[in-house]
């Protein structure tokens, strides 16, 4: 078995050195190869990493066109040998165990398209947001919790992730959004399930600069159109739904929903003084509708409104993923 690492890179000549190094020295994985597209970078990027092909006949160096990440990355898994594809980012850190753990998971769970990893966001101290994110994908490990939570975010850190060549079917996808958390959720579409070796093998770099800081796809409307465009041919296909959460993160999902012809029966929310939300009634427990009668869809963006929604909707003997789902 060959693993092929996908490493795009552009203009990472201060941290590719790192990248490239803590792949090369992983230990007692299967054969591997570090595939690196160069996207035109402009500093001493080329210059590296022509070196470390030089140096190391592992290291494979495509050259792209500027085209962005997208394209890169498609282009490089076009030149990937592997049955198995390792994503790596040329600004990140790799634990030396990465790829063999991840390789035995797939082994063992032939139903697992993709294996991640726990993750250590750094540099420290962390923004109160990147913390809590953090905290979340370090808490969603099983395939019933990466199912669960996959309209939340996306549930794997694409550097951290393996993939099963055969679950990489029609590439990455430039749809105006996130073109990772994309991927997850056609793979989880098409049956595979996603899963994660419970230990921090990368090491997720947060800069000022950050593709997800910076691009238009990466921005909150992106992520909401990219909720409502897979609840709409999923969860939602043929089933009415009601919406937990009458307040902005509720009716940014419902606005989203709308345009794929979508709308709640009704909201339902703590706050006792709402009365209506985008033209439907808002509702508070006492009046839940039977777990059988749909789907509740739970937006709702406050801190720890996850945990508080959860343990009651469980007190009614909802079960999340069959009668609730979490998309915020």
């Amino acid at each position: 078995m060959l693993i092929s690492v996908l490493l795009p890179v552009k203009d990472a000549s201060a941290t590719v050195p790192e990248a490239l190094a803590g792949v090369l020295a992983q230990r007692d994985a299967p054969p591997l190869e570090v595939v690196c597209v160069d996207d035109a970078s402009v500093d001493a990027t080329p210059a590296l990493l022509a070196k470390a092909s030089r140096q190391d006949a592992r290291v494979r160096v495509v050259r792209g066109e500027g085209r962005g990440l997208v394209a890169a990355l498609n282009l490089g898994l076009s030149r990937c040998r592997g049955e198995l594809i390792a994503r790596m980012d040329a600004d990140d850190r790799v634990h030396p165990d990465r790829l063999r753990l991840q390789a035995e998971l797939l082994l063992h769970e032939p139903a697992v398209g993709a294996a991640g990893s726990l993750v250590r966001c750094f540099p420290t101290p962390l923004s109160r947001g990147l913390l809590r994110l953090e905290r979340w994908l370090n808490q969603t490990l099983s395939k019933e919790q990466c199912r669960n939570g996959r309209f939340i975010e996306a549930p794997l850190v694409h550097p951290s992730a393996t993939f099963r060549r055969e679950a990489l079917e029609g590439g990455w996808q430039d749809h105006g959004w996130a073109e990772d958390w994309d991927l997850l959720l056609r793979m989880v579409e098409r049956g595979w399930e996603l899963a994660k070796v419970p230990q921090a093998l990368l090491e997720w770099r947060d800069s000022p600069g950050r593709l997800t800081r910076t691009g238009a796809a990466y921005s909150e409307d992106a992520m909401f159109r990219l909720r409502a465009h897979y609840l709409a041919r999923g969860p939602l296909r043929d089933r009415e739904f009601d919406l937990w959460g009458a307040g902005p993160t509720g009716k940014r999902l419902a606005r989203a929903l709308e345009t794929h012809g979508l709308r709640p029966r009704a909201f339902y929310d703590v706050d006792g003084k709402k009365r209506l939300a985008r033209g439907r009634p808002v509702l508070g427990q006492a009046d839940l509708p039977a777990r059988e009668d749909g789907l509740m869809l739970c937006a709702v963006g406050a801190d720890g409104a996850r945990e508080e929604i959860r343990a009651l909707l469980e007190s009614q003997a909802y079960w999340e993923g069959k009668h609730f789902l979490f998309a915020a």
